[in-house]
């Protein structure tokens, strides 16, 4: 950590290149002793990350910049956000803290937060960025969190741990066993630290299968930003043995949608299937998911389609945590029917269909846009359908 970088004249230097071209900054002729242009770029480059995902530290004097993997591989201020409405308590510790911003959002709820970072350089510009943001009640430890641990007499209200996806041996993974810290492995070393666990997984994890590897599940949150699903969270509590309910959630600027279920639940109930009526209903990711088809289904009061195709009916047009569409027409697929129809230009989606959507538009010759929805899909008689839909505007 170069810490002259934070002098005045450097950060001038990097706001003012914020949205320049990095090879002239590299290019460039040295513009401040000590200091490399390399460096300077990777300041910049680290940064223009952040405008978006972390808004706080982009607009916040003074903040120093990690390499922009770190950048990549953190959690955005808005999930890191949804996480710290989940923990309560005096005492939290995050095993792998990474840049930080979950132990900095955490430390706005819980009063001491421990932020264990196995890479010493990290941690100290984590440590120097909680100082400059003004959060004084996060504890800044260089060094493997399973490690402090074990050598810790103290015990906490929560643990928090996001385990690394990235191994040497095997590139990128998702599989709990495959992470670092190996968390099945060290669960008993957690529970004889805390009562409950909140952990964060790679979104592409299948829910059963973390259900299975952790023990004393009793949450699981699917949480989508803007419909993209981009964490798993797992609350497991010491000796739990009752129903898990999952939680899915799509974070928007607006408003969030949410719908919860029982894990247990899921697999018994009786769902009521049926033609493509007035209007149509497509799930969010979040709840695409959590794989919650059925329970959806029998919230809402709506018929499925199909027992693959995961599209939704009703006559009335229903509230639903996800897209709506009035359904204009429908009609058997085949060239003869897409060709009747006269269409160019249109948004497609497929469910439980043989072709994808490129194939689709190849073979059919349609662009992408408009206001015009293509759904290909299927009948409960597994015939192969078109639905013409326009989008009901909440």
């Amino acid at each position: 950590m170069n810490k002259t970088i934070l002098n005045t004249g450097p950060q001038d230097y990097i706001n003012k290149n914020i949205d320049g071209d990095i090879m002239s900054v590299l290019l460039g002729k040295p513009n401040f002793d000590g200091i490399s242009q390399k460096e300077l770029a990777k300041q910049i480059e680290a940064k223009r990350k952040c405008k978006d995902k972390l808004s706080t530290w982009f607009l916040t004097d003074k903040i120093y910049y990690p390499d922009k993997l770190n950048i990549e591989q953190t959690s955005s201020e808005t999930t890191a956000a949804y996480k710290a409405q989940i923990v309560d308590g005096k005492s939290l510790i995050d095993l792998t803290g990474g840049f930080g911003v979950d132990s900095y959002f955490f430390s706005k709820k819980i009063e001491t937060v421990l932020h264990c970072e196995i890479n010493p350089e990290l941690s100290a510009i984590s440590s120097h960025n909680f100082k400059v943001l003004g959060q004084e009640n996060i504890e800044c430890f260089p060094e493997d969190g399973i490690s402090f641990l074990k050598k810790s007499t103290r015990n906490f209200d929560w643990v928090y741990v996001d385990p690394s996806r990235r191994s040497e041996k095997k590139g990128k993974v998702f599989l709990l066993e495959d992470c670092l810290p190996n968390l099945p492995e060290n669960l008993p070393l957690l529970f004889d630290k805390t009562q409950n666990i909140l952990v964060k997984t790679s979104p592409l994890l299948d829910i059963k299968m973390g259900i299975e590897t952790l023990d004393f599940v009793k949450e699981v949150h699917v949480v989508a930003v803007q419909n993209e699903v981009k964490e798993l969270l797992f609350i497991l509590e010491k000796g739990y043995t009752g129903s898990i309910q999952i939680k899915s959630i799509d974070l928007r600027p607006e408003q969030n949608n949410g719908f919860n279920f029982l894990w247990e639940e899921e697999p018994h109930i009786q769902v009521h299937y049926g033609e493509p009526a007035s209007y149509l209903y497509e799930p969010n990711a979040a709840i695409l998911k959590s794989g919650g088809f059925k329970s959806v289904a029998k919230a809402y009061n709506l018929k499925k389609l199909h027992p693959h195709s995961h599209l939704y009916a009703s006559d009335e047009l229903m509230d639903f945590p996800g897209r709506r569409f009035k359904i204009q027409l429908v009609l058997p697929y085949s060239k003869k029917s897409l060709k009747s129809m006269g269409v160019s230009k249109a948004n497609i989606t497929t469910r439980n269909f043989p072709l994808s959507v490129a194939e689709i538009r190849k073979k059919h010759k349609i662009k992408d846009g408009g206001s015009r929805y293509l759904f290909f899909t299927r009948s409960i008689n597994d015939a192969l359908l078109v639905l013409d839909c326009k989008k009901v505007v909440d």
